[in-house]
Order: C-alpha cells, then structure tokens, then sequence
C-alpha cells in the first residue's frame, strides 16, 4: 500500500521533503495556509522590479562543494546561478577603511586578508584551515548523527582566541548579516556558514521563486499534490502514532508520516491535544526565543543611472558593535545588488520590540506612525549606503519598505524573525532541535532545528529525510 505524508508548510524545508520523500514513494500532500509556496523563497513585483524576501546569495554553490551538492541530490542543477567576484565578493567598509573579502578558497582568504594584515598570516592560516575542517565534514551528520560537539562552544570567545588583531576581528564578522551575531551564537553555526561563503558565492537570476517552482514541478511530476490557502490546524493520532491531519478547510488527510516546516512552537501547537507530545516537551519548544529580523528597503533605480555591482557592500558606522549592536538606530547595512540590474536592497537588522506596537494591526491598516517609522528608517539605511554609493540618492526612482511584521504576514515567520530559533552555545540541548519528535510518524524540519539559510536548510531536510526513510535511502550527489 502506497504510504503518505503531509508537510505541512511550502518553505525550501517542506518543499525540500516534499520532493525526496515523493521520489522515495510516498503520496506527498504539500499544505501552505498562505495563498503562494515558498516562503521566505518568494519574490514579489515592485515599480515593475522583482525583489527576493529572504533570498539574495548563497555560498558553496561549485562543482563538489556541499550547497552545490545538497542541490544536485534534490534535482536542483540547471538553475541560473550567476557567481560573484571571486576575489572581492563582500565589500565591508567600516567607518572610512574598506576591505574586500574573497570568496575562492581558503589560500585566496588568507592572501587577501593578510595583505590588510601581515601580522595575522599565521592566525589567519589557523582561521581559515579550521572553517574547510568544518565545512569538509557537514555531511558526517547523515552517517553519524548527534549533536556536533561545536554547538558548545561561543563563536566569539573563539574567534578572540584565534583572532589577536580586533579590527580584523571586526572585519571577519562585518560580511555576516547572514547570521544573527550574538554573544550566544554557536561555534558550529559561525563555522559552517562562512565556509560555505569562503569556498564561492552566488546570486540566482530571477530570485528564490525559480527554486520553489522547481521543487513544486517535482513534486507534482511525481504524483503529489500542493494545496496552498489551507494550512493545518491539527495533528491527529491514534494514541500511538500520527494517523491524519486536519486542514483549516475542516478537510482530513490520512498519513503514516507528518513533518512541519514551521516554527517548532506552532507545530507543537499543532499536536496540542495529541496523546504522544508531553506538555513539558511542548512548553520547552514554545519557550524558545526567535532571532532578529529585518528592515529592507527595496529600491527601484533610474534606468540606466547605476551599473550592476557583483559583490555585496557591507556599510558600518566606525562604532558599530558587530556582537552586540545598538537597538533602535541604523549601524550597519547590506547592499545586495540584483544581476538584471536597475535595483537593490539595502537591508539592516531589526529586532521585533521596534514594530511591536503595531503587530495587532491588520497589513495595509497600521496607520501613518508605522508609515512614517519605516520613512525614517529607510533614510537612515540610505544615508549610510551612500557613503560607498556617492550618488545613491539622485539615483532612487523609488523605494519600497519591509519590516519584521511583513515577514511575519507574508512569510509566516515567527515574530518576523529572519534566522530562525536562536541558538546559544550554553544550552545546546535546549535551543538544538531533533528532526524526530516524541510523536511516532511526527518530524520537523526548517530553518530553527540546525542550520538557517539555505545550506542549513538544505542540510535540516537531509536529516529529517533520513530519519524518515533510514540512512542507506538518502545518499548525496558528488
């Protein structure tokens, strides 16, 4: 008898599951409560641009390397990725010195680097040999699972301890708007990310939505079936193990398997009333804390007034902290810069408190505080922008604002948050999250188990796979 599962949310983890569990024999019913698959993938129209929400560049990408292999081992290949300058693919400028930093090899990193730096060589050596260690071993975790013994160890203290210079410390963490910087930021989580950044970089012509219609083709050809505007609203078991869920149309879907792309909280929300899922278990999960978001301004350039950029411009103030950051106030931007050109984002990080007083009001309907919040946030993006953007502003046809609450509502992030549940090096059992839940036939899967972005991601969908399906059934392409 053919076997089912229902995921339960359309991000790249439901969607990532959806395809290898429908390749693997399985009846894959994909159910997205929002009216478009993709989550934090999606791209949206403005000023007759396409704009990316949470997509803008991905590293490892190469022929052999994990985020180039992760996407061959889910029928990826093919897509228009387009690779960044290999020796400056992160511009950082803090207060008026400006760095390039390189993304083609470890040997490429330490040169560039220690050119800025000649009495960091050997430092830079032991930087640099111990992210492709890290990065050369992701896929260990298939073959023996358990939690990696560097999610106990703080990135910053280590990075203090290899890294004597500060302002090159300051220099390796300005690129990294890819991950929340905090005194609690694991190790493994700054290690893995920025070895993946250090081997290439890439942007994807036509954004995140040519990721989502590949997977969702795949799994239609296949034989599933994606279901968008009905999201579940309950986990049903038979008191042993999940049996169906229920969808907010009041429809039932039989399955032997269930996996939630969600926030953990709302998946176990889910199964609040299900026999199998303890309320200390529950509670745990429902505690955990979200990361930052983001505030973007999404700008439509006169045509023609600036040309295309292939690096990513990390602008800082001269006192920003990269570990602890000051609440409220602009200090750092990225600019990201799209490869059909005529646009770009400039985005900063923004913590959920900032918008909260709105967070009760309807999208479209938060009245002329929000409106003029977003104004003055924008201009303080702007403004730092310029300063390695002369003519940014003269330049701007229009602009287009985000905050965490439109992530929160087009998204279905928790609190808007743009990294997932925060990690802390302190509590690695506490914040780490098994794909396996303690309801038999019941996973998760998504960017707050593991790894966030899109490597994560990739890597968060393998393990939950092979906790599905066992370990000989997921192999990895080479």
């Amino acid at each position: 008898m053919e076997k089912k599962a229902v995921i339960i949310g359309a991000g790249l983890g439901g969607l990532l599951c959806g395809e290898m569990l429908s390749r693997s024999g399985f009846k894959v019913f994909l159910v997205e409560k929002q009216d478009r698959p993709g989550g934090c993938l999606q791209t949206f129209r403005r000023g007759g641009m396409v704009f990316d929400c949470g997509f803008h560049y991905v590293g490892g990408m190469g022929p052999g390397e994990p985020l180039g292999r992760i996407f061959d081992s889910f029928s990826l290949g093919g897509l228009p990725f387009v690779r960044m300058d290999p020796e400056c693919s992160d511009e950082v400028t803090i207060g008026n010195d400006t760095f390039c930093i390189p993304s083609d090899g470890p040997e490429a990193l330490v040169e560039k680097m220690s050119g800025y730096f000649p009495s960091q060589k050997d430092n830079l050596e032991r930087y640099a040999a111990f992210l492709s260690k890290v990065g050369d071993g992701i896929f260990g975790a298939l073959s023996s699972p358990g939690m990696n013994p560097l999610f106990a160890i703080g990135a910053k203290d280590w990075l203090e301890e290899t890294i004597s210079d500060p302002v090159l410390r300051k220099v390796l963490t300005a690129n990294a708007m890819k991950m929340e910087l905090s005194p609690s930021l694991p190790l493994y989580t700054f290690a893995q990310i920025n070895s993946s950044f250090m081997m290439s970089s890439w942007r994807l012509m036509g954004g995140g939505d040519s990721i989502v219609t590949a997977l969702c083709d795949a799994v239609r050809d296949a034989g599933g079936e994606i279901i968008l505007g009905n999201g579940a609203t309950r986990i049903i078991s038979d008191g042993q193990r999940v049996t169906s869920v229920e969808l907010s149309s009041g429809e039932t879907i039989p399955c032997d398997v269930a996996v939630a792309d969600t926030h953990p909280a709302v998946a176990m929300a889910l199964a609040e009333n299900t026999d199998g899922v303890r309320k200390i278990y529950r509670r745990r999960i429902s505690s955990l804390e979200s990361t930052c978001g983001m505030f973007t301004v999404n700008v439509v350039l006169k045509r023609g007034s600036m040309p295309y950029v292939n690096h990513n411009l990390f602008v800082h103030r001269e006192d920003a902290d990269m570990w602890n950051p000051a609440r409220g106030k602009v200090e750092s931007v990225m600019v990201h810069f799209y490869p059909e050109g005529d646009h770009l984002d400039i985005m900063t990080p923004m913590d959920f408190p900032e918008v909260s007083r709105w967070a009760d009001l309807p999208l479209g309907h938060r009245g002329e505080g929000y409106e003029e919040f977003k104004r003055s946030k924008a201009e303080e993006c702007i403004c730092l922008a310029q300063k390695r953007i002369p003519g940014l502003t003269e330049a701007i046809d229009r602009i287009y604002t985000s905050t965490p609450l439109t992530w929160r509502d087009y998204t279905g992030s928790a609190d808007g948050s743009a990294y997932g549940v925060r990690k802390d090096f302190t509590a690695p059992e506490q914040t780490l999250i098994p794909s396996r839940t303690p309801l038999p036939g019941f996973f998760l899967t998504g960017q707050s188990l593991n790894l966030h972005g899109i490597l994560g991601v990739g890597m968060t969908a393998l393990l939950t796979c092979r906790e599905i399906l066992g370990g000989d059934a997921v192999r990895i392409a080479r």
